[in-house]
């Protein structure tokens, strides 16, 4: 540690450490633009200009290393002046438009402006103008004349994201921020640059000219999408919501945010909200009271179980909906006499396991792996969030192996790909078990080759210390991913790895641990979209897009449909539509792929005649004179839940990967691919999302019709 005074205080830091992090450690604020905590040190903007004593002129605070003994003055006339004179330079050719500015209210060049700059300027030639850009559907470059050159977006696009995207062109008054060929931003986590920018240079598309940050109310949620989890900050204005941004959570999500988790919101406010109960009569869709369409359901479900028994009666339900939902759901149809209730629509695979299957070690942790070997996956688009953390990891040297269908750019270095059909994973993984087996003495459960590629994978994992085997969305719906984890356990205990889902959904774990998912003699996802059950629930699903088989089946003659969602969803196939709310609109719980349990609050009014899920399941399990639904809040429905998962702690305790599994392992070879979703086809809250449908990832996914 080296002890230096700063303002007259002495403060303690690891050597090594700038004057910037000293002051950040001692609660002293330093005017900065370019230097941010997660982003390298580029000393642009010279704004936090700092009086060292025995330097001759100041010193940048960002970029001066600290030495024992240092005396700092922040605030000095020296360290004043300096500070000042940059913020001169910087307004030179800042254009005057605050007003029209959608960064007003939240620019940290204005607020600096009024501490630092003058009340007058000398400068009276004309400003300089750079051109707009337009660079996609969800960043605006429409004002680039306000740029200040920090490079912040060019630094998270080269470091973070893995892809520079912008860059830095020509010299003194002719340099501009651009992407330089004229290409769009496309990265899947591009509207962090948004955030990061301290200026109005680089706005939201989607809600440039809404709304002014003053009149917006602020809460706390938690996104619906992936297994991150991540922390989000919903801003409201007229019950409405109008923007999301990233709430700063180092154990998640840091304080970045995938763009499918900021832009989805737009889906909310789109024509395609069901705002009213509807039943199809003759064949046309009529809008009615909630009274009558609960009425028709009651009415409907007592006569299939009179005439066919409770287990002709299922339900489909959506990982993306919160543990009380999905907790109301399983219970309501076991309260009818039937089994049949399931999660896990894009299986290939049905087979019962002990325990839940989660990340099998912390989100933080995969920051600071040293080895990775990701099955089944493409990381990048399917778990963004996930793949900063194993991209960070690599550029500090860990050694990352993919076992996969699809040579998937990954932004990041990857030191050994074993690309070949997912009907050849297993051998694939039989291949690197055997490399292992080979070095360790030991036989492997399922005897490979031990190909090159193979012996590199396995010395990989068997150098290091921190590592992770990490099985994709591909792997958990594959025909033999019961087998596939089996293997990789294996490889697991013979290297010191952990073994782990990615997880697909927003709850994939949430929906184990309160069994949403058939028991003995119950039937499966696929059974039950085969047409197998009489009347089926559809809570927040769609099958045409959320299922290996799709809806082919359902909504046969003499068939029962009851569809439950936020959206005008399964028209085609269904018999009555329950509107319910959002995310945005109940409260509710999500349990991320590490097992951490985060409740949220309705951050508006459920749209019209939408109500809250777990109210509409109480209702009806109520009107069909059910036992146990006497719940009054979501709060007592989650701590019922909570009994159920036998966990009342932020990690899921004792729910650990088993390697016990259905099958033996199998070689399988077979040319069904995995049904994985695109990045903007993921759950039905996206796919109404118009500008996220709108990116080049969207695209490629709906011309190709594969995922992106």
């Amino acid at each position: 540690m080296i002890e230096i005074e700063l303002d007259g205080q002495k403060v303690s830091v690891t050597e090594g450490s700038m004057v910037m992090h000293a002051a950040e450690k001692a609660g002293t604020y330093i005017p900065h633009f370019c230097y941010h905590k997660k982003l390298s040190i580029s000393a642009n903007c010279r704004m936090c200009l700092v009086d060292v004593e025995k330097a001759p002129k100041p010193m940048p605070a960002c970029a001066t290393p600290v030495t024992n003994g240092m005396i700092v003055r922040t605030r000095s006339d020296k360290a004043l002046k300096a500070q000042q004179s940059v913020m001169e330079f910087l307004l030179i050719n800042h254009p005057l438009d605050c007003p029209i500015c959608d960064q007003g209210g939240e620019c940290q060049l204005q607020d600096l402006a009024v501490g630092y700059g003058g009340s007058g300027s000398r400068y009276e030639e004309e400003k300089r103008v750079v051109p707009h850009k337009d660079v996609g559907p969800l960043i605006s470059m429409e004002e680039m004349s306000r740029c200040i050159h920090c490079t912040r977006c060019v630094r998270f696009g080269q470091e973070i994201a893995g892809v520079m995207e912008l860059g830095m062109v020509n010299r003194g008054e002719h340099s501009e921020i651009t992407t330089v060929l004229g290409d769009t931003v496309d990265s899947e986590v591009s509207g962090n640059m948004i955030d990061l920018c301290p200026v109005g240079a680089l706005t939201s598309k989607p809600f440039r000219y809404s709304a002014r940050p003053w009149e917006l109310s602020r809460r706390k949620s938690v996104s619906p999408h992936d297994s991150a989890g991540a922390n989000l900050i919903v801003q409201v204005k007229n019950n409405k919501v109008m923007r999301v941004l990233p709430l700063e959570n180092n154990d998640v999500n840091e304080c970045w945010l995938a763009d499918r988790d900021r832009f989805s919101y737009e889906a909310l406010n789109t024509p395609e909200r069901l705002s009213s109960p509807m039943l199809k009569h003759g064949g046309e869709w009529k809008t009615v009271d909630w009274q009558t369409a609960l009425e028709y359901v009651v009415r409907g479900l007592g006569e299939i179980q009179r005439d066919h028994g409770g287990k002709a009666i299922g339900a489909l339900v959506s990982p993306h909906s919160t543990v009380e939902e999905l907790f109301l759901a399983q219970k309501l149809v076991r309260g009818l006499g039937s089994d049949n209730v399931d999660h896990r629509l894009r299986n290939g695979e049905f087979a019962n396991h002990e325990g839940v299957r989660w990340l099998g070690t912390s989100i933080a942790s995969l920051s600071t792996l040293q080895r990775v070997l990701v099955v089944g996956s493409n990381l990048r688009k399917d778990h963004p969030l996930f793949a900063l953390r194993v991209r960070a990891a690599a550029r500090s040297g860990a050694q990352v192996s993919v076992v996969h269908d699809r040579d998937n750019d990954w932004a990041m270095n990857i030191a050994s790909k074993s690309i070949v059909p997912a009907g050849q994973w297993m051998q694939a993984l039989a291949d690197i078990a055997t490399a292992i087996g080979n070095e360790k003495n030991a036989k492997a459960p399922l005897q490979g080759n031990a190909t090159d590629t193979a012996k590199a994978i396995a010395a990989s994992l068997l150098s290091g210390e921190r590592k992770a085997i990490l099985l994709g969305n591909a792997a958990a719906h594959h025909p033999a991913a019961s087998s596939l984890l089996s293997l990789a356990n294996w490889i697991g205990e013979m290297t010191g790895a952990s073994v782990g889902y990615l997880t697909e959904a927003a709850n994939t774990v949430g929906a184990q641990l309160v069994k949403a998912q058939p028991g003995e003699g119950g039937l499966n996802a696929k059974q039950m979209l085969e047409g197998a059950c009489k009347a089926l629930f559809l809570l927040n699903t769609e099958p045409a897009f959320d299922s290996a088989l799709g809806a082919a089946k359902l909504g046969a003659q003499g068939s029962m449909v009851i569809t439950l969602s936020p959206f005008k969803a399964n028209m085609d196939i269904s018999d009555v539509l329950l509107p319910i709310a959002p995310w945005t609109e109940t409260p509710g719980t999500f349990v991320n792929a590490e097992g951490r349990v985060q409740s949220f609050h309705a951050v508006v009014k459920p749209l019209g005649e939408s109500r809250p899920a777990w109210k509409v399941l109480r209702v009806l399990a109520n009107m069909l004179g059910l036992q146990g639904f006497e719940y009054e809040s979501s709060q007592e429905v989650l701590a019922d839940a909570r009994g159920a998962a036998d966990s009342d702690k932020p990690m899921v305790q004792g729910s650990l990967l088993s390697n016990k599994t259905a099958k033996a392992a199998w070689l399988g070879d077979t040319d069904a691919r995995p049904v994985s979703a695109a990045i903007y086809q993921l759950d039905s809250v996206v796919r109404r999302a118009p500008s996220l449908q709108l990116t080049a990832d969207a695209q490629v996914a709906k011309r190709e019709g594969v995922p992106a």
